[in-house]
């Protein structure tokens, strides 16, 4: 007869021959929190995937902190941040704005570890839109996601028993038929009375976002080219800013704060341009007549 390592350990633990010396914070030293209403804040995450030709997928979620509900869950080739802001949009007009968001710190997600270079993206420009409050885990932290971590969970041991999906499609219609079970029909052990989400969802009123007072401000180093422009990134999208051929080749200082710009010669600090950007527009004209100039009489 053998006796196992962990047993000798409990043992010699119980008799107070051992100090405790976890690898890992036990769980009973872990502040739970849950959102007082439903929409006070969603949580998002996407995880991976293999179809029956192992061709690997994503799948993003967003589901409500509160009752756990899920609101979207979507399979796609690569998860992006258009794609991001996308079911973001879709799920807000079929259950409402939510006061907040809780996400990692993954780059469809928010820039902010990025340096900044390239502004607020997608997502973090249609918060700040809607007035909602964006909150992103502290890196290495993955327990302040775990809601919508352990949603993976659950959704990978359906997939699990069912038939390997044999395209996107059909890997979504699967998705469809989780999401139908596990908002209404299945207990959830997390709620009181192991009600359904959507039973959760729907007892209580839904927060709404407050306003928003902080803004984007930073500050960009560039050198106008041979057609007079500048680029500048904002909301993850690439726009171009006409100041004119006279200062083709000057280096110039971009301030930036939201949407409105300010373009300074950096050697002489000589005013070039002042514009309120037209986010719809890739391009922002001087406004200056096209052609050549006329000669005065």
């Amino acid at each position: 007869m053998t006796v196992g390592a962990a047993t000798i350990h409990r043992h010699l633990r119980a008799a107070g021959l051992v100090s405790p010396q976890p690898q890992k914070r036990p769980k009973s030293s872990y502040i739970r929190f849950a959102a007082e209403q439903p929409n006070e804040r969603w949580q998002a995450d996407f995880t991976h995937w293999w179809l029956a030709d192992h061709t690997h997928v994503e799948i993003l979620n967003w589901i409500d902190d509160h009752a756990r509900y899920a609101l979207s869950v979507t399979a796609h080739r690569r998860v992006t941040g258009t794609i991001v802001v996308d079911t973001f949009r879709k799920a807000c007009a079929a259950h409402g704005i939510p006061a907040s968001t809780l996400t990692d710190n993954g780059m469809v997600f928010t820039t902010r570890l990025s340096g900044g270079k390239g502004g607020r993206n997608g997502l973090e420009n249609e918060l700040r839109r809607l007035g909602i409050t964006q909150i992103n885990s502290t890196p290495n932290h993955p327990t302040t996601c775990g809601k919508v971590e352990r949603f993976h969970q659950t959704l990978k041991r359906f997939l699990a028993k069912q038939p390997k999906a044999a395209t996107l499609a059909d890997l979504q219609a699967q998705l469809d038929a989780f999401v139908d079970e596990y908002n209404h029909r299945r207990p959830h052990r997390s709620m009181p009375h192991q009600a359904t989400p959507a039973t959760s969802y729907t007892a209580r009123p839904k927060a709404t976002p407050g306003e928003r007072l902080d803004t984007h401000d930073r500050v960009r180093t560039d050198r106008i080219d041979q057609a007079g422009v500048i680029t500048l990134r904002v909301a993850g999208r690439l726009h171009h800013i006409g100041v004119g051929r006279t200062y083709t080749g000057t280096r110039v200082l971009i301030l930036v704060q939201d949407l409105n710009i300010t373009i300074v010669n950096a050697a002489t600090g000589e005013l070039l341009r002042q514009l309120t950007l037209d986010p719809t527009s890739d391009y922002q004209p001087t406004g200056a007549p096209k052609g050549p100039k006329r000669k005065k009489l």
